[in-house]
């Protein structure tokens, strides 16, 4: 391993002979010697999110430690839950494979009535087994965690949300964004469009090869001036079906992933 590992040009960097990306797993061996950060930091497991290169060149991974609490919990670039590391600093793990390649978002506000059909759904997800690689979170109406997840080095997103097809109430269908992007899929009832978190993420870094919309049709159009906390009866009916499709493309993305590795 050396301190100045190339980068490739693409978001990669080699160490130890090998490429590491977003979704690299890496185990952890500061050099700074007794800072207590690095005691605490020594030996443990981690996950590159990113590779940056500062003003003189230097290559730097941005990684989040496994077994950190609190690493799904504020802005993806929150001091104290993401680490900047030298490519010299870190031993890449035998299995190179991304750990985290999955992402199940919950999006809504639960204040207003069917808006919070997202929400309510990663909530009976995380009542169930998650396979491993899956991150399943509730991201409410906190567009910019949403923004920087996506730009996490997930293969797969998987966005849970209200929105508003011309269906049945109730109905709950699959959306795969075209060139697009969820433009014209009327998702906005809460502040949160992931039509326009998908474009900023887009912007400002990558975004996952695939995203999916789960969407649920409301019984009636949600705005800011729905205030109830209660899912009418075909939306909360409907959460059932809704767990078991985002649980059955979970099976689908993960075999896939096994038979492009």
């Amino acid at each position: 391993m050396t301190g100045d590992a190339p980068a490739t040009g693409d978001g990669r960097a080699i160490v130890g002979g090998r490429s590491m990306a977003a979704g690299s797993r890496v185990r952890l061996r500061p050099r700074g010697g007794a800072d207590i950060f690095d005691l605490a930091l020594d030996g443990r497991s981690a996950t590159v999110e990113r590779v940056e290169e500062d003003m003189e060149g230097g290559l730097h991974l941005v990684v989040a430690v496994d077994d950190d609490p609190g690493r799904d919990l504020g802005p993806r670039n929150q001091l104290g839950h993401r680490f900047f590391v030298r490519p010299d600093e870190v031993e890449p793990l035998p299995e190179d494979a991304p750990a985290r390649r999955v992402l199940v978002a919950g999006i809504g506000n639960v204040f207003h009535g069917d808006d919070g059909f997202g929400v309510e759904v990663a909530r009976r997800l995380l009542e169930r087994p998650v396979p491993p690689g899956v991150d399943i979170i509730d991201f409410g109406i906190r567009g910019i965690d949403l923004m920087f997840a996506l730009q996490d080095g997930y293969s797969t997103a998987v966005l849970v949300d209200a929105a508003e097809r011309g269906h049945a109430p109730g109905t709950v269908s699959l959306v795969e964004p075209g060139p697009g992007g969820l433009d014209g899929v009327a998702v906005d009832g809460h502040g949160l469009d992931p039509a326009r978190v998908l474009r900023l993420a887009a912007d400002s870094g990558r975004v996952p090869p695939k995203v999916l919309l789960v969407a649920c049709e409301p019984a009636g159009p949600v705005t800011e001036d729905t205030w109830d906390m209660e899912l009418s009866a075909p939306v909360a009916a409907a959460v059932d079906d809704a767990v078991a499709m985002v649980e059955e493309l979970l099976v689908e993305e993960l075999e896939n992933e096994e038979v492009d590795t």
